[in-house]
């Protein structure tokens, strides 16, 4: 018996700070894409609501879902909090007919270019160190210990850019926009996408 195609996967990384989730958001206003909702361990900010971008689960219950095998991928970020993207969003986008779209780290991207190598991996980064410090220092969230680690963190991942399909500076964000919209909208005519309605078409001339 075949198995389902798995549906069309989307990755979308970079370090933090670098407006991965502002793209993220760029996609989403195309028809036929739907967010996977990751786990994370930390506590929710603020602005932050259960179920939106993260459900917030306790360590304990993230252990049981890595045990029960529910995670496409997971790591551990900065030493402390727990990631990961439940394998059921494979199925519910398969479901529905959609485009997935994952935001994770650098770790989870690789893990998932794994398993899926016909995912699109695309990274996003900011177009300097200096620009990044700031988008980091004035969100105002971090002492200067987190700012310190994640500039490190920011400089370890974007050596990883080999690894990606597609590579955004977030340089200015109507470009970029544009250019992530462009890499979803171009995944969709590939020949592998298309090729049921192709044979559908090639029949309507005599095969």
């Amino acid at each position: 018996m075949n198995l389902p195609e798995p549906p069309p996967v989307l990755i979308v990384s970079g370090p933090s700070g670098s407006g991965k989730s502002t793209l993220v958001q760029k996609i989403l206003e195309l028809p036929d894409t739907m967010l996977a909702v990751s786990c994370t361990t930390r506590a929710p900010r603020v602005t932050e609501k259960q179920g939106k971008w993260y459900n917030f689960v306790s360590e304990s219950e993230f252990q049981q879902m890595v045990a029960r095998g529910e995670f496409l991928e997971h790591a551990q970020v900065f030493g402390k909090n727990l990631y990961g993207t439940p394998k059921k969003w494979l199925d519910e986008a398969r479901k529905q007919g959609k485009d997935l779209v994952l935001e994770i780290d650098v770790q989870g991207a690789l893990q998932v270019k794994e398993k899926m190598p016909d995912a699109v991996a695309i990274f996003v980064v900011p177009p300097s160190r200096e620009d990044l410090e700031r988008r980091i220092r004035e969100r105002g969230q971090d002492s200067e210990e987190d700012i310190r680690r994640r500039l490190e963190r920011a400089r370890q991942e974007m050596r990883n850019y080999r690894r990606y399909d597609f590579v955004i500076i977030n340089d200015d964000l109507e470009r970029a926009g544009r250019e992530v919209q462009a890499i979803v909208l171009g995944g969709r005519c590939r020949i592998e996408r298309r090729e049921d309605k192709i044979l559908e078409i090639l029949k309507s001339f005599g095969g």
